[in-house]
């Protein structure tokens, strides 16, 4: 079975994409999660990724780390994770590579926190910009596939990219048209996202770095995190 090495669920972004992947396309893996914390224990994800980062699969003696790169090892095995029109699946493909290398104005002043809430101090002409082509995409993917999802009928790797997108825009309140706000309520009722979306609640953890960063862009106007208490050794 695989295991899936992640960070905490209210902040990791990365770890969420392939962990949903999985759980909603019913692939049996076992979950290891190291929370963030101090700097000097990020020697407890080099011990498990030569990047020293997450998410990390391990498959018995492979180890695949990035999470693109999980991906595709997934496709090898199991139907379902690219769509299986040739179309569809060459635009879900194009689609996660753009998101992820780009929109890091959305990275940067929206860091992905699922527990809160947060009004932005100000926004960018780069962040609006990334709004406006995260929606045209998305209906771009809805009108030429048929919807629900992205690139279809069903829930595939493209979804999942854009999961932490769809977190962001419940936490910020970020405004997109309407078509796109449908496909953020439809992910966010989704099996994976609702448990994702509770485990994140109960984590009693906090990571300065993130809520940092958060303080800077915008102010918290709630916060339903669990009280915090010190994260276990790594």
């Amino acid at each position: 079975m695989y295991t899936l090495h992640i960070a905490n669920k209210n902040y990791s972004s990365w770890s969420l994409r392939p962990w949903a992947l999985l759980r909603e396309l019913k692939i049996p893996f076992t979950e290891s999660l190291i929370p963030f914390h101090r700097a000097a224990d990020w020697a407890a994800y080099r011990r498990i990724a030569p990047s020293g980062k997450v998410p990390c699969l391990v498959d018995g003696d492979i180890t695949v780390w990035e999470s693109l790169a999980i991906v595709e090892y997934l496709a090898e095995h199991y139907a379902g994770v690219w769509p299986e029109a040739v179309d569809a699946r060459a635009w879900a493909r194009s689609a996660c590579a753009e998101m992820h290398a780009g929109f890091m104005e959305l990275r940067s002043r929206c860091s992905m926190s699922c527990a809160l809430r947060v009004q932005l101090h100000s926004t960018t002409a780069a962040l609006t910009a990334d709004l406006s082509r995260i929606g045209a995409l998305w209906n771009d993917g809805l009108e030429h596939f048929g919807g629900p999802f992205l690139a279809g009928s069903a829930f595939t790797a493209v979804d999942a990219f854009f999961a932490p997108v769809v977190f962001r825009i419940q936490t910020y309140n970020l405004a997109l048209d309407a078509a796109s706000m449908a496909y953020v309520a439809r992910m966010l009722d989704l099996e994976c996202m609702r448990a994702w979306y509770a485990e994140a609640l109960r984590e009693p953890w906090r990571d300065l770095p993130h809520d940092e960063e958060i303080a800077k862009y915008g102010r918290v106007i709630q916060d339903l995190r669990a009280p915090h208490v010190a994260p276990p050794a790594p």
